[in-house]
């Protein structure tokens, strides 16, 4: 997506995300994907998160690191979410007063994403995109996410979570991502580490194993959100399961 693009999906995500928690029964509804949270927790992870990036994104390219900023939510509902489209206004003002190529801190560093502030919009979009569909299903609404926002989402956590120079520490793997939506994505896992592209599935290589839905699950997928039987999966299963338990530290 464009820049301006971006911005305006993370806007409208986080209206979304507003609206679900002003009609939730109660803020202290437990969020099943995160059960250590309460809709009000997640609230505050959302705002506090926001905030924290527009700082680090406003800091320059030269932070030394995340800059966190304390800022606890009001409890009261309309004031919370008052709080909540400030937090994501913050930081929509950030990036947009810092463009979409000017470096900022990530805590990616070996990944095929770049370290700008168009990648960290990137990124942005996505957890709140996340973060929506946990409110959602925390009052019992729950939504797939829009399917241009999680077919960029596939991408985008392909290239910035999986991809790295660290070696992978099994054989050898090829591993395949489609979305039902028509768009491929081949993984390559070896001790040189892991590198994605996209491909157009009319290769003589054939996967070790391939995984196949909606972006919207292969994005929940990714994040942990639903699980590896909610999709199509060909091939070696276990090849997956490693790859979802391998922590390459990006």
């Amino acid at each position: 997506m464009e820049f301006h693009e971006l911005l305006r999906r993370i806007d409208e995500r986080s209206t979304v995300l507003r609206t679900t928690v002003a009609a939730a029964p109660s803020l202290d509804v437990q969020v099943p994907t995160c059960p250590e949270w309460t809709l009000l927790d997640l609230a505050r992870h959302i705002g506090v998160g926001r905030r924290s990036w527009a700082a680090t994104v406003a800091a320059g390219p030269d932070a030394p690191a995340k800059i966190t900023v304390e800022d606890a939510p009001p409890g009261e509902r309309e004031a919370l979410t008052a709080w909540l489209a400030a937090s994501t206004q913050e930081l929509l003002n950030a990036l947009r007063e810092a463009g979409p190529d000017r470096g900022c801190w990530t805590w990616w560093r070996r990944s095929q994403s770049p370290r700008t502030c168009a990648a960290v919009a990137r990124h942005q979009l996505q957890e709140i995109a996340v973060h929506t569909y946990d409110a959602q299903l925390a009052v019992g609404s729950a939504q797939p996410l829009p399917p241009e926002v999680a077919l960029d989402g596939v991408e985008e956590f392909l290239f910035t979570c999986c991809a790295t120079t660290a070696a992978w520490p099994h054989e050898s793997a090829v591993v395949d991502h489609h979305a039902t939506e028509g768009r491929s994505w081949r993984l390559w896992l070896s001790a040189d580490g892991a590198r994605i592209a996209r491909f157009t599935p009319a290769t003589d290589e054939e996967p070790d194993v391939s995984v196949r839905g909606t972006a919207s699950d292969l994005v929940l997928l990714f994040y942990g959100r639903v699980p590896l039987d909610d999709l199509k999966v060909e091939g070696d299963r276990q090849v997956y399961e490693r790859l979802i338990d391998w922590d390459p530290g990006v």
